[in-house]
Order: C-alpha cells, then structure tokens, then sequence
C-alpha cells in the first residue's frame, strides 16, 4: 500500500516537473514569436505603415507578433495600458500627458510616433464647403479633449472661423460619431477613413476638407507603454521601433497603388480602389513622420495647443514624457 501511495506520489511531481519545465522552456506562441498586444485607437489607413509591418512581415523579421485590439477613445487606451490588459497603447499624446498630470507614478512614455497631423476630414450635406459655412453649425468633433477635437478647434482657427460661434458636440462617443450622423444628429461630422469614404458612398454626405493640412505639426498618433514595461522591455520596444521605421520608409516609397493592395486585408470591407484614394489622400496631406523619432518642437506644439484650451496649466517635461528608440 505504502509503495502505491509512493509511486503515485513520484507520479505527481514528476507530472509537476514536466508542466513547470514546459511552461518555462515554451515558445511565446506557436509561432515561436514573442506577442505584444497593442490597444489601437481606432482601425484606420491613417496608420498605413502600422499595418505595413504587419503585413510586409516586418514584425516578424524581429520575432515579434502584434495583436491589435481595436480600444475606440485615447482615454481607453490609457487605461488598458495602465491596468496592464495590453503592454502597448498607440493612441493620441494627449492621453499620456492626462495621466501624467494625474501623478500617476508607473505613468506612460511615448517610444515611438507615427503620424505628425490630424487624419479627419469633414463630412458634410453638400459638396460646396467654406470653412466659414461652419460658424452657426453643429459639429460632431468626438471626446472633449482628445486630439481629434483639440485639433479640429486649432483648423478652425487657422481658417479663420470664430470658433465661439461653432456648436460643438462633444457628447457623441468616438465609435458612434458615423451612426449618429447618419441618425440625423449633426450638421457636419468629423471621421477618419475608411469611415469617411464609406458614408460619402453610402450617399450620407460628401467629404469636404481635411482637417489636417490647417490643424499644425505634432506627435498625433504615437506608441506608448508604462514606464516600467519600457524600463525592463527596452529590447523588445526596440525590435518593433525597427520594424515601425522600415514600414514608414516603406510607405514613403511606395505608391498608394502598392500600399493599398498590401494593407487591403486589413480592411475587407474597403474596395482597392477606394483604400488607394484614401492613402492617396493622406499621403498629399503629409501625414506621417519620416521616423519614430519625435522631436521637442512637436510635442511642445501639442502642449501649447492643450494649454491654449485650458487642459494643461504649463508645460510638461519632454524628456520625461518621451524615450525616443533608434530609429536607425
């Protein structure tokens, strides 16, 4: 009996061992990839060179695999990268600047930028659009405070728009600004693509003019992470800078005909020539940065931007806020 109760008890830790050994000797996956998960703002060609690294496999080349979790609104990308449901967050810098300010002590640093301006464009009734025609209007600009709405409220600006005169709604949330707009809530709407283009083909309106050529230059869309997951996964971050990089040099390169039918599985619902007019326009808009490196004078410019509109008392340290990777 005492033999039986023995052998069994050798089975158990022998069974035990052979877990423990396998869970420390297992790949990441079953590719033998290292995954990162990435909450993603919004699922937009916007962020052409992001899926260019997926899909010209630059990911992969440095052992990588990226789950993009779609986390519609900044301030939820924040938070799932803070409550550690993610290790990365690409969303708008405005959101790490929020958690800075908000003393957070494991507060999110940027390592890497992609796009330098806005990618909306206004959606309107009619073809014919001054941007004057906005003054009287109401516009749905998304979360007050986000850097699609701070944005839109700089273009105005430099437009010449009275922006006190403008009705801007910011109680629609960011997912449903294209269903509510199509509900009759709204004059104008401002949409990233494919959303843009989707409701103009769909007869609900006509994309009238892009935000972003008037909004101005800053670190619009960047990856960020806690500042102990870069402290302790500064190698790791460094293989998807280099990934990151080598796409954006990609879809400089290249023609949005190319980019276009490289990037087309990540947007099944968008026809090849539509997804070729929509990077056709955010490549004349000069919408993303050479490199990941993102420089002070951008990053002073969102801050200015956030203290002209009261969300911001005074300047934040650049060097506390940004970590920028090589981008050789």
């Amino acid at each position: 009996m005492k033999k039986k109760i023995v052998a069994t008890i050798i089975g158990i830790i022998l069974i035990v061992a052979m877990v423990i050994t396998y869970t420390i000797l297992k790949p990441k996956n079953e590719t033998g990839l290292t995954k990162i998960k990435v909450a993603e703002v919004t699922h937009s060609a916007f962020y052409t060179p992001l899926y260019v690294a997926i899909e010209n496999g630059y990911f992969k080349e440095e052992g990588l695999e990226i789950e993009l979790l779609l986390t519609p609104g900044a301030d939820k990308v924040a938070a799932a990268v803070l409550s550690s449901d993610v290790e990365v967050g690409f969303a708008g810098e405005e959101s790490a600047i929020y958690v800075y300010e908000g003393k957070e002590e494991d507060y999110l640093v940027t390592f890497a930028g992609l796009t330098k301006r806005d990618g909306q464009f206004i959606i309107g009734k009619n073809e014919n659009f001054d941007w004057k025609d906005l003054e009287g209007k109401e516009v749905l600009v998304g979360r007050k405070g986000g850097m699609p709405a701070l944005n839109f409220i700089n273009a105005l600006k430099n437009a010449g728009v009275d922006v006190n005169k403008v009705n801007l709604n910011y109680s629609v949330e960011f997912a449903a600004l294209s269903g509510s707009y199509i509900a009759g809530i709204g004059d104008y709407v401002n949409l990233f693509e494919p959303n843009a283009t989707k409701l103009e083909s769909e007869g609900y309106g006509h994309v009238v003019a892009s935000i972003g050529e008037l909004s101005g230059e800053m670190p619009y869309t960047a990856f960020y992470t806690k500042k102990s997951y870069l402290e302790s996964h500064k190698e790791l971050l460094q293989k998807m800078n280099n990934a990151l990089n080598k796409a954006i040099k990609f879809t400089k390169d290249n023609s949005e005909e190319e980019l276009a039918k490289i990037i087309l599985p990540q947007f099944p619902d968008t026809s090849l020539k539509d997804l070729t007019n929509i990077i056709k326009r955010y490549k004349e808009s000069d919408s993303w940065l050479d490199t990941t490196f993102i420089n002070e004078t951008y990053f002073k410019n969102l801050e200015k931007l956030m203290i002209e509109n009261d969300l911001l008392e005074d300047y934040v340290p650049y060097n506390s806020l940004i970590y920028n990777l090589s981008s050789e």
